[in-house]
């Protein structure tokens, strides 16, 4: 399939304006063909009109509808075969191993969604009948559900470009919950993202889906973020990217007349603690299961753990010489772009200045700059000069640890008090140092959207109890979460109708319960009808 490099809007390619960009290959430092043409501020508002035009029909069509959507999604996405994964490395420099299993995880994130609509429960059906005779004011009949929000503008992720991009985890919830979306195109992998929506638009088509329930627009300037987040059309914003971008654009969010939510994931330190006496039974296993999950994907996962915390002694001087060995045998790995490799050997450089800080260990491969290459890092220092270092407590992303060494049990709670929310937290030890403890996993509780016990946070299961969300600044709402059948409720609000017609409700709520989902009836949960 060619690429055109032109928005797709409404189903069609569209380029009015004069600035284009090209993808780059970052294991050679070339451009890639062909040019792609940032979207003009009148392409932007054509795109968020068909989009509020599209959800007339789109936000009150049968839930089988939309799942049959995402299933044939899921389906042309499998049928671009290798040229999507040829392109996806050729723009990432991410192995094609991992992409082939990326766009599994997309294709039953895909169908996860269709499944959860189809099924239906989901909405959260709530129904109190009324007592008309109730004393002494009667009781309404009052009926819950939830319904789609409108349009939804998702950003694509630059380290995740199949399953948090064009057809990733934001825009399935988002299509599942009836918002149309429209996409920001992540500029690192713009030709993955066009091949992606040309087979989303095509399940469109063949499902009579409206013209506009799904649009992508290109671009490299801030203008493009900004406009799509502050356009009165957008009613939500899913996003993915590092902290500095991501609070520009939720301040610009809150600072709209109508503000809207922003679900921004963005930058945490993922802290994993080593209690006492379990580096003794298993520091081989801990050692080698750390540098795997610090350096997977070069470091470029938003679950990488960057700080590793444990007490002084004789077993923090065998990990730290177990730690440097491994570190020092790796080779360099080519990141994603060279924005992100400029960033990561920027607070690289300001840990080996960091008065305080001590560089343990560091890959003997030498990075090439023209491949976008990396190295891996490990640094350490004391608990008392990470608690009085801001710095400290932000995120290098890439292949970076921080281990802070603490003298008591007390320090790392102190320790875990001073970092900000984060995404994760790990703690390594047995049962016994588990229930001993408790102060840490209190605070821990707080701080983590998931609390890891003896493993490592990257690998994010795809599933309904997953949350992948965490306290700011991992995320801009530590109450939902981006991956699961859960990310589609922050699509969705709750509406509320009192003493409606049965034959006028939304199906979900009508007394019989033809789509057999569960309702909590009378403070009952139940599949029966409602006999009145």
């Amino acid at each position: 399939m060619e690429l055109h490099g032109k928005n797709l809007i409404g189903g069609n390619p569209v380029a009015s304006s004069d600035k284009t960009f090209q993808g780059i290959d970052p294991q050679r430092s070339k451009s890639l063909d062909p040019d792609f043409f940032e979207a003009s501020e009148n392409e932007i508002d054509l795109s968020l009109d068909l989009a509020e035009e599209a959800f007339q029909s789109f936000g009150q069509s049968d839930p089988s509808e939309r799942a049959r959507f995402l299933d044939l999604i899921a389906d042309e996405f499998e049928a671009l075969g290798d040229a999507l994964i040829e392109r996806a490395h050729l723009e990432t420099a991410l192995p094609m191993a991992r992409l082939t299993g990326e766009r599994g995880r997309t294709c039953n994130q895909l169908r996860m969604f269709a499944n959860l609509i189809r099924e239906g429960s989901w909405v959260g059906a709530r129904i109190d009948t009324a007592i008309p005779d109730r004393e002494p004011l009667p009781k309404p009949d009052i009926r819950r559900m939830l319904q789609p929000l409108g349009p939804v503008v998702v950003f694509g992720v630059s380290n995740f470009p199949l399953a948090f991009s064009a057809a990733g985890g934001d825009s399935a919830s988002a299509l599942a919950a009836g918002c149309p979306v429209v996409l920001k195109a992540h500029p690192a992998h713009p030709g993955t993202s066009e091949l992606v929506t040309r087979a989303l638009l095509k399940a469109a088509e063949t499902t009579g889906m409206p013209q506009g329930v799904f649009s992508m627009v290109h671009g490299v300037s801030h203008e493009v973020g900004l406009r799509l987040v502050t356009h009165p059309l957008t009613q939500a914003v899913g996003f993915t990217g590092s902290q500095k971008a991501g609070r520009a654009l939720f301040d610009a969010a809150a600072r709209r007349a109508k503000p809207i939510p922003f679900y921004a994931e963005m930058g945490s330190v993922r802290p994993v603690f080593v209690l006492s006496g379990t580096l003794e039974e298993r520091l081989e296993s801990f050692v080698q299961g750390y540098i795997g999950s610090l350096t997977l994907g070069v470091g470029q996962f938003c679950t990488n753990p960057g700080l590793l915390v444990a007490l002084a002694g004789e077993n923090w001087d065998l990990l730290m010489h177990q730690l440097s060995r491994g570190i020092e045998a790796l080779g360099c790995g080519t990141m994603l772009h060279d924005g992100i490799r400029a960033a990561y050997e920027e607070g690289v450089d300001r840990l080996k200045e960091q008065e305080g800080v001590r560089l343990v260990a560091e890959s003997e491969a030498k990075p090439n700059a023209e491949k976008t290459e990396a190295q891996t890092f490990l640094f350490e220092t004391s608990a008392e000069t990470f608690l009085g270092e801001a710095f400290l407590k932000e995120e290098v992303f890439g292949p970076c640890g921080l281990a802070i060494k603490c003298k008591t049990p007390e320090e790392m709670v102190s320790v875990a008090k001073a970092m900000e929310g984060s995404l994760t937290a790990t703690v390594h030890g047995d049962e016994e140092s588990l229930s001993e403890a408790a102060p840490l996993l209190s605070c821990l509780r707080r701080k983590a959207g998931r609390v890891i016990f003896n493993g490592f946070p990257t690998g994010v299961e795809v599933c309904p109890s997953m949350m992948h969300g965490g306290p700011y600044p991992a995320t801009t709402d530590s109450g939902v979460t981006s991956v699961g059948t859960a990310a589609i409720e922050r699509f969705a609000r709750p509406v509320a109708y009192q003493d409606f017609p049965d034959n006028v409700l939304p199906a979900e709520l009508r007394n019989k319960n033809e789509r057999g989902i569960w309702r909590l009836v009378n403070n009952r949960f139940t599949q029966e009808d409602i006999e009145i």
